[in-house]
């Protein structure tokens, strides 16, 4: 466990259980530091609701589903948490979705993406914030094809998120007049990727996508430097991006990288102010993870005090409800599925000579407005969306 905020709550569930990677390959993108940002949510909304001091937990999930569902059973038993949120890792945000439901309580997933969370896995008490595999590879396919990037091979990670990346983007690439050439997959927190890096540049496809995140991403695009593939014969095109693997990967190798992000910190003052205060707290500039703990967080809190009660089927209905009003979605939307939708962002990362100061590392090329940057809620499987 890690940290509390304010004195013990005994009387309603409404503390804040921040179930994360501390240890392994998305400790950066998310760990304490989507602690952090729960904190200073709590901290923003007064430090309390219902007049009950708010606590924030925190968990190592470990990349193991037992593991993750005993922290999550003794937070709802013992902790009076009333909300799970983050979990960086698609099977674990699965199966601690239908848990919390099952014990009456909210979950928000922030820094896992399978569209299966609000798609046939949609819960009454299940949210899913910040982005998902939708949101960052169908824009992106559709974009890359059109520029005649037309062939396509992956490197995927082998379960159910990097899975359900390939299947999304395979299918926006031939929707767009592509063609995929064929896959290569890697465990999760692989050692090495040259034999799969070896299959794509023998695959001769345009593009060589990455369905993978975190130091996966970070460790392939080291290596593919390393081998020297090059933009001049085929593009690297990772389909999920975090500023903290930019800043792992420096300017040399990252330079000119397109992808899409839902958070910028240096966007506008409002972003720039929240970034601010995190660094000072964290020694790094707030990933699109850390800005969607803070943003899900608030919003949980708010509609637990518009609702005046801690039942989760109540606060569910007030998140749907209540616009996101804040820094990270300005007037996003909470939709049946539980998908919250809100712009995302094109974006590439400068060149050296081109970054002004510490962490200025994007050029915003576009903004993808909320309705074509998730699934239209017409096409979800979610059977709580009326047909």
């Amino acid at each position: 466990m890690w940290g509390c905020l304010g004195a013990r709550a005994t009387e309603r569930a409404v503390n804040i259980g921040v179930l994360t990677d501390m240890s392994g390959l998305y400790k950066d993108l998310a760990g304490e530091g989507s602690v952090v940002a729960a904190k200073m949510a709590v901290e923003d909304m007064g430090g309390q609701v219902l007049g009950i001091a708010i606590q924030v937990y925190g968990g190592d999930h470990k990349h193991d589903v037992p593991t993750a569902l005993d922290i999550a059973g003794n937070w709802f038993k013992d902790d009076r948490v009333g909300l799970v949120i983050d979990m960086p890792n698609s099977t674990i945000a699965l199966a601690v979705q239908k848990f919390a439901a099952e014990r009456n309580r909210i979950s928000v997933t922030v820094s896992a993406g399978s569209t299966d969370l609000t798609g046939k896995a949609c819960s009454p008490t299940g949210f899913h914030w910040a982005y998902d595999t939708y949101s960052n590879s169908v824009p992106l396919a559709h974009a890359l094809v059109a520029f005649g990037a037309n062939s396509w091979f992956f490197i995927t990670a082998d379960y159910s998120f990097g899975h359900i990346l390939e299947r999304e983007t395979t299918r926006a690439v031939e929707e767009a007049g592509g063609r995929v050439l064929g896959h290569a997959r890697h465990p999760l927190n692989a050692d090495s990727f040259n034999e799969q890096l070896t299959a794509a540049e023998d695959s001769g496809a345009r593009v060589i996508a990455l369905a993978n995140a975190g130091g996966d991403t970070i460790n392939t695009m080291k290596e593919a430097a390393e081998l020297g593939i090059s933009p001049r014969s085929q593009t690297l095109a990772p389909l999920l991006v975090f500023l903290s693997d930019v800043h792992a990967l420096g300017f040399d190798v990252a330079r000119g990288m397109t992808f899409i992000d839902g958070f910028y910190w240096d966007r506008d003052a409002e972003t720039r102010e929240w970034s601010k205060r995190f660094f000072a707290r964290q020694g790094v500039m707030p990933t699109m993870a850390h800005a969607g703990v803070y943003s899900a967080v608030r919003h949980y809190l708010r509609a637990v005090a518009a609702a005046g009660t801690d039942d989760a089927r109540a606060v569910a209905a007030k998140m749907r409800e209540l616009r996101v009003d804040d820094f990270f979605a300005h007037g996003g939307e909470v939709r049946a599925d539980g998908r919250m939708v809100h712009d995302m962002f094109l974006v590439q990362v400068k060149q050296a000579y081109e970054s002004r100061y510490p962490w200025d590392y994007y050029k915003i090329l576009s903004v993808i407005p909320r309705d074509r940057a998730f699934r239209p809620l017409a096409e979800s499987e979610c059977p709580l969306v009326a047909k």
